[in-house]
């Protein structure tokens, strides 16, 4: 029965560690995009939220709606991938979680 907790509290230690690891990982997401045009660049974390926004003088030349839309598309693109990235650290997680698990099968 020792052997069977101390395997089990292994087991869980092991995994409150992958836990710890994936929101530090996640916390840690800092993607940075730049406009084709090179006058925007955006950086958004691992939620998509804008932690950043910088610009070129180049933006003096644009119109209104030229700039909000270069901005738009910029921090989008931003937190497209900020988000697909998300998604990967999760899905290794529980891809790795369930392998750590006896009887699940990868995937369910």
């Amino acid at each position: 029965m020792n052997e069977a907790m101390d395997a089990l509290e292994a087991r869980v230690h092991r995994q409150l560690n992958m836990m710890r690891d994936l929101g530090d990982q996640l916390a840690g997401i800092r993607v940075r995009e730049t406009s084709p045009d090179g006058t925007v660049t955006a950086e958004v974390d691992g939620n998509g939220s804008l932690c950043d926004l910088a610009f070129t003088e180049a933006i003096s030349k644009m119109s209104p709606s030229e700039f909000e839309a270069v901005v738009v598309a910029t921090a989008g693109r931003a937190a497209h991938l900020a988000i697909a990235r998300r998604g990967e650290m999760v899905t290794a997680f529980n891809r790795e979680l369930a392998e750590s698990l006896p009887g699940v099968e990868p995937g369910h």
